[in-house]
């Protein structure tokens, strides 16, 4: 039997509801499609964010140092077990002859034994383990033998070595080509960030750029702060040499630099050897906490995470390669996050 029930209406609170919710549904497309396009950030706001990507992108270049100078390490470190193994195996090879030739003239005469001709097929470990055989070979023959034996397990343990380091520097390989990538990749995006602005505007923060580069190599007043060792100070003029010289990243010297290549490349010419990163130069002397104790030539390092490093130039000054864009030239110490300095 066929039902005859009316339909049920829709609560008159539920159409309330759909009517206003479909009502906003139209206001918010009416709006999104009638919303202004968001504004170009303005020159100050670009260089704010240029700024920070400069920052990152030396973050990643100490880095990258780091993973470079590994990389030139492990490469000596190899290089060093291969001419041992060549030499190693050389020797090992005069003293199978010296064997050989002792078993020739026992073969001649027909007086060879059954264990030295055993050795001419086999290892000498076989029998050097047995009293049995050792019985039958002359002093001579033993200490020979014995030789060999050493011989052998310093080669595999070399060779074992070089195997090891081979994997590690292939590793570091792979570490240097991503810390390359990222240091290019906040490079570009920098760069197209300037590229969004106008030419009017690129030239004004150009023209800041130059005369901030000017302004800190000519006109600062370094005063009479203490000043450091004769080889501090010697690294401090070499430093001094170069003002003026393009940052550039992954570079220590001659002509360009980025900041712990520049720290590096000064001391080189005093005749000090320091780590190439300034991670690694933070470790590289007496830490001193107060600037108020720093002398001319201590490094400084800035940011937590120690990734910058420049030269104390007396009178809160510090002479770096700042980062991409700018020379090598002085600078407020307080321009950054200062966190100790290091003595050499």
């Amino acid at each position: 039997m066929a039902s005859h029930r009316r339909p049920k209406q829709p609560s008159r609170a539920r159409v309330t509801v759909l009517t206003t919710a479909a009502a906003a549904a139209v206001a918010f497309s009416a709006q999104a499609a009638n919303a202004a396009p968001s504004e170009k950030p303005t020159k100050d706001e670009v260089k704010a964010k240029v700024d920070k990507l400069y920052e990152q992108a030396e973050q990643a270049t100490e880095k990258y140092n780091g993973a470079k100078e590994k990389q030139e390490k492990l490469q000596k470190e190899i290089s060093t077990i291969q001419d041992n193994v060549a030499r190693g195996q050389e020797e090992l090879n005069e003293l199978r002859d010296s064997i050989g030739l002792a078993a020739a003239a026992q073969y001649r005469t027909g007086t060879i034994d059954s264990s030295l001709q055993l050795f001419l097929s086999s290892n000498p470990d076989d029998y050097l383990d047995k009293a049995s055989t050792a019985d039958q070979l002359s002093a001579q023959q033993v200490e020979a033998l014995k030789k060999i034996q050493e011989k052998q397990r310093e080669l595999a343990q070399e060779r074992s070595e070089a195997s090891e380091k081979l994997k590690d520097l292939a590793s570091t390989r792979t570490e240097l080509g991503k810390k390359k990538q990222e240091v290019q990749g906040k490079l570009a995006e920098a760069q197209k960030l300037l590229n969004s602005l106008t030419a009017a505007e690129k030239a004004a923060l150009a023209a800041e750029q130059d005369r901030a580069n000017r302004s800190s190599s000519s006109r600062v007043d370094l005063g009479d702060a203490p000043v450091g060792s004769s080889r501090a100070m010697a690294a401090f003029q070499a430093a001094q040499s170069k003002i003026g010289s393009p940052y550039v990243y992954g570079a220590s010297g001659p002509s360009s630099f980025d900041c712990s290549g520049l720290t590096s490349w000064a001391y080189a010419q005093a005749d000090v050897s320091i780590p190439r990163t300034s991670q690694a130069q933070a470790n590289a002397g007496t830490r001193i906490y107060s600037q108020s104790d720093l002398r001319v030539g201590d490094l400084v390092l800035f940011y937590g995470d120690l990734h910058h490093v420049g030269l104390y130039a007396g009178n809160g000054q510090v002479l770096h390669a700042p980062r991409t864009g700018t020379t090598v030239r002085y600078e407020s110490i307080n321009n950054m996050p200062f966190q100790f300095g290091v003595r050499i």
